[in-house]
């Protein structure tokens, strides 16, 4: 089932991160799973004011610790087909309420009651919810405040750019239990770092913070605390979507149009022989030659003005 409701003065989440949002959040839409779920696991903010277009798609399992259940792959899945039919969707932010950790994978313990048929439809439902967000039109920020390991490390993997907070922990540890990544991560690690540095972490189950992932380009950019030592984890939860934010901000002002496009064309680069990705990228770029956003572009350019692109 489906519950809305109306932004509040302080949002739920202000006392677990130093942003302050306030006045630039308007809706925000909750997936409940049944009518006896005590929380709402995965919710949908719009951003209003200078950040309209801007959507975060948040974690809130905190008993858990946003291990991915059936209910939560459920709910995440239907905010993933709104977020798709949203043509004001400009960037979307992926990130945990919960402090300490982004997701810790699968729930090992509804696993642990599943029949192997049960298991099976589960596996199938998740990796295709994994599916649905790598191939959102709109860029995509992992914002990883806290551990993201097995499966929540592959749930970030599925999004175009990854932002570790001070406290972030990251890697594949599914060796140590004698099993392998099965959410894709043995074939997106390998495409974003090569296969040897995959191999690496995962025959070793290394797990690493967030500076060595920032070396290795799994992470594209690292919120640092001045005081990582000290017991001010709590509020250091949130620094990472913070400078998630900083990025999807530098994001919006771009044509939207454009800014899919290049995704669509970029997505396909390495999965393809180089003759077929400049065709593919000479479609893409065909999309925008028509649009509005385009002339406006130009007009903007030559009157030395910031351009208002809408879209069409």
């Amino acid at each position: 089932m489906i519950r809305t409701l109306v932004s509040r003065p302080t949002p739920f989440w202000a006392s677990l991160s130093p942003l302050t949002v306030g006045s630039r959040l308007s809706t925000q839409r909750k997936w409940v799973a049944t009518e006896a779920a005590s929380q709402e696991e995965v919710q949908l903010i719009r951003h209003t004011g200078t950040d309209q277009g801007i959507l975060t798609l948040a974690l809130h399992r905190p008993k858990a610790k946003n291990a991915l259940s059936r209910s939560l792959v459920s709910d995440f899945r239907r905010a993933l087909e709104e977020i798709r039919s949203d043509r004001e969707a400009r960037v979307v932010i992926l990130r945990s309420t919960v402090p300490g950790v982004f997701c810790a994978g699968a729930d090992l313990k509804e696993r642990a009651t599943m029949s192997p048929s049960d298991v099976e439809r589960f596996l199938y439902s998740m990796k295709t919810a994994f599916k649905e967000l790598e191939s959102l039109p709109q860029p995509t920020i992992a914002a990883l405040d806290g551990a993201a390991l097995g499966g929540g490390f592959e749930l970030s993997l599925c999004c175009d750019l990854r932002i570790a907070g001070p406290r972030a922990i990251l890697g594949l540890p599914e060796t140590s239990l004698a099993i392998i990544p099965g959410a894709g991560g043995t074939l997106r690690l390998t495409r974003l770092i090569g296969p040897s540095q995959t191999k690496a972490l995962v025959f070793t189950a290394h797990r690493l913070r967030p500076i060595p992932a920032l070396s290795m380009g799994i992470v594209n950019d690292v919120a640092e605390s001045a005081e990582i030592g000290d017991e001010k984890g709590a509020e250091e939860h949130g620094l990472g979507y913070e400078r998630a934010l900083e990025w999807a901000r530098e994001i919006l002002p771009n044509g939207p149009i454009a800014v899919r496009m290049a995704k669509r064309s970029i997505d396909h680069a390495s999965s393809v022989d180089p003759a077929t990705g400049l065709d593919i990228e000479q479609l893409c770029y065909a999309q925008v030659i028509p649009t509005e956003d385009r002339l406006e572009g130009l007009r903007a350019f030559k009157e030395k003005r910031k351009p208002v692109y809408k879209g069409c």
